[in-house]
């Protein structure tokens, strides 16, 4: 078992966080957005990341990755992400084996789409949004990544606590960095009362939790893609896809997700930047 790695502070010249040698904590990790972040990590040759997926398929992706020579361990965790003892039994394995991880990006998510309220032409009377499908897509959306984000600066603070370091200081450098994934949907979008509302609660976690966090170092935002070349975007249909959103979008395509984890390992990097980013492909519907 190796010993819990030091957060050493940065020297005076290179006070830039650093992804290299950092242990990294990516849900939804097997396909998407968070594979292409993973992708990106083992690019910046960090330390270890947990490849964490409902889907036993997340083994083979952190098996790829982790082939060619590569300096990164890609760690495969197959669980629920709403779990709270499946997150902690992660968390402790990572600072048992490798180190307190210093980077979350929790990415896993689903969509259960559908009008708020939708009249039956048979009938004439209205269903309303299934309030279990709401409730599904909060917990997945909006509780999993804000408990994932919070059990790493918890043990962050802890080992901090152990080295009796109390309040950070700038001389000790970035200790760590959350990159919560928002949508373009939390401004409201038709047929996703549930996703939006969970995505638009991400912005209220991250301003908060950004106040919070850096009393031990650690910055907080949220990236806010557009709509992404994705199975989970591929689920609306390329009708849809063709009239409804490529139309709407300056780029006319979808977004690469590689795009969006270029613009994650930028906002991990960079500790000017703050708040949050909106990577949409200049996305303005019609209404």
């Amino acid at each position: 078992m190796q010993t819990e790695a030091r957060m050493e502070p940065e020297t005076e010249t290179d006070t830039q966080f650093r992804i290299q040698d950092k242990v990294a904590v990516v849900t939804g990790a097997a396909s998407g957005i968070g594979h292409a972040i993973m992708e990106d990590l083992v690019r910046h040759r960090a330390a270890c990341i947990a490849a964490v997926d409902l889907s036993p398929s997340v083994a083979q992706v952190a098996e790829a990755l982790s082939g060619n020579g590569s300096p990164t361990r890609v760690q495969p965790f197959v669980g629920n992400v709403t779990d709270g003892e499946f997150r902690r039994r992660v968390f402790d394995w990572l600072c048992a084996e490798v180190g307190t991880p210093q980077i979350c990006v929790p990415a896993a998510g689903i969509t259960r789409d559908r009008l708020a309220a939708k009249i039956d032409p048979q009938t004439g009377r209205a269903h309303i949004y299934p309030v279990e499908d709401f409730r599904l897509v909060m917990e997945i959306n909006l509780v999993a990544p804000v408990y994932w984000a919070l059990e790493m600066l918890a043990r962050i603070a802890e080992q901090r606590w152990r080295e009796k370091l109390k309040r950070w200081t700038p001389a000790e450098g970035i200790q760590g960095a959350v990159i919560l994934i928002g949508s373009v949907s939390s401004q409201g979008n038709q047929g996703q009362i549930s996703y939006a509302a969970a995505k638009a609660g991400l912005e209220g976690v991250a301003a908060t939790l950004m106040k919070e966090a850096m009393y031990h170092g650690v910055r907080c935002m949220v990236i806010h893609p557009g709509f992404t070349d994705t199975p989970m975007v591929h689920q609306l249909g390329e009708e849809f896809i063709n009239e409804r959103i490529l139309p709407a979008t300056q780029l006319h395509r979808l977004i690469k997700p590689e795009e969006i984890a270029d613009a994650v390992c930028f906002m991990i990097e960079n500790p000017a930047v703050s708040g949050e980013l909106w990577a949409d492909a200049g996305w303005h519907p019609s209404v």
